[in-house]
């Protein structure tokens, strides 16, 4: 398996657990977004499997996509490649959770939201910070005003304000919040409750058929986001100094152009 991705398998193959790694806050890279669209492809052939859980190694989920990824001459690769892992991961025919500690923003935020399940834990912060580089998250622009209402995400999208896990929890996305020792404990006994007592089989078809909304939208709207992106705010000046001013360290200059 790839050095940004682990994979592992539970003794009956009823659950699997993807890990992000990356030294520096589990970033979504190029090379991870491969990774996990390489991972997701036998993931359908398994008729045991009931649950698959993407987690972060270390204190935190995901800083989110790489910005050095982000200059134009990049991100034209990385962006289609990143939705065509969120068209994947909404098609997978299991039940999804996302298994959060510490900060989970930007990038890593999307791909938590395109789960069916977040598991968090009590010092987890979720946050959309891409309009402090210029640019909006195109994949959460899709699929956070289906989960929880158009101006919540708006409000989450504009102001790029880090919200806690309870926070989230309270606004219906966060299924439950958990201190950081029990997290994983509390979602071994969530599985045991409500998902090993289940059919496999009648599971993949309850996933499909509560996606089935979100699905339709994300495809029809999440191309026009990706258009919008590529073709206009990555030709603003300000997308470019935003990008700049973070990669220098310094405070951006904005033209407003």
């Amino acid at each position: 398996m790839s050095g940004s991705l682990q994979v592992a398998f539970n003794c009956d193959q009823t659950r699997a657990a993807f890990q992000l790694v990356h030294p520096r806050g589990n970033i979504i890279t190029a090379e991870m977004i491969a990774a996990l669209s390489a991972a997701l492809d036998p993931v359908g052939d398994n008729p045991h499997l009931k649950l698959l859980t993407i987690e972060g190694q270390g204190s935190d989920f995901s800083f989110g996509a790489s910005v050095p990824e982000h200059t134009a001459e990049h991100i034209r690769h990385v962006l289609p490649a990143m939705h065509q892992l969120i068209y994947a991961w909404l098609d997978v025919p299991v039940v999804t959770a996302a298994i959060v500690r510490g900060r989970c923003l930007g990038g890593g935020f999307e791909l938590a939201m395109a789960c069916d399940f977040i598991f968090a834990s009590e010092d987890a912060t979720f946050g959309l910070p891409e309009i402090a580089l210029g640019v909006f998250p195109p994949a959460a622009s899709a699929i956070l005003p289906a989960r929880i209402g158009s101006a919540r995400a708006t409000s989450a999208i504009v102001t790029g304000t880090a919200r806690t896990a309870a926070t989230w929890r309270d606004l219906g996305l966060v299924e439950f919040v958990s201190s950081g020792a029990t997290l994983a404990a509390e979602v071994n006994a969530w599985f045991n409750q409500h998902l090993a007592p289940r059919s496999a089989a009648a599971l993949r078809h309850a996933a499909a058929a509560t996606r089935l909304a979100l699905r339709a939208h994300v495809r029809e709207v999440l191309p026009q986001l990706e258009r919008l992106y590529l073709s206009e705010v990555m030709r603003t000046e300000d997308a470019t100094e935003g990008v700049a001013a973070f990669l220098e360290k310094r405070a951006p200059q904005w033209t407003d152009r």
